[in-house]
């Protein structure tokens, strides 16, 4: 490989701002700000607003949307589909 091109791979960690949960991986990522974690070593903090710790498909919490609800409000607004008589 050739020298000096490659971003610094390192341990970063990723905090979560909905839910609170921080975990570190490997990332090319870097930040000004940083965070000591539970093994007493400092690294570099990266904030997300949503991961699979507050996401609703993987908690289990989603919004059903109605959608047949919109449809209709659609076609009765513009006359569209239905039975034409």
């Amino acid at each position: 490989m050739k020298q000096d091109i490659h971003p610094k791979y390192q341990p970063v960690i990723f905090l979560d701002t909905a839910s609170g949960e921080k975990v570190v991986i490997s990332s090319t990522m870097d930040s000004d700000e940083s965070m000591e974690w539970e093994d007493g070593n400092t690294y570099p903090l990266i904030k997300v607003d949503i991961s699979s710790y507050s996401h609703p498909f993987f908690t289990g919490q989603m919004k059903y949307v109605d959608s047949a609800g919109r449809v209709e409000k659609f076609q009765k607004k513009y006359g569209w589909g239905g039975n034409k008589k």
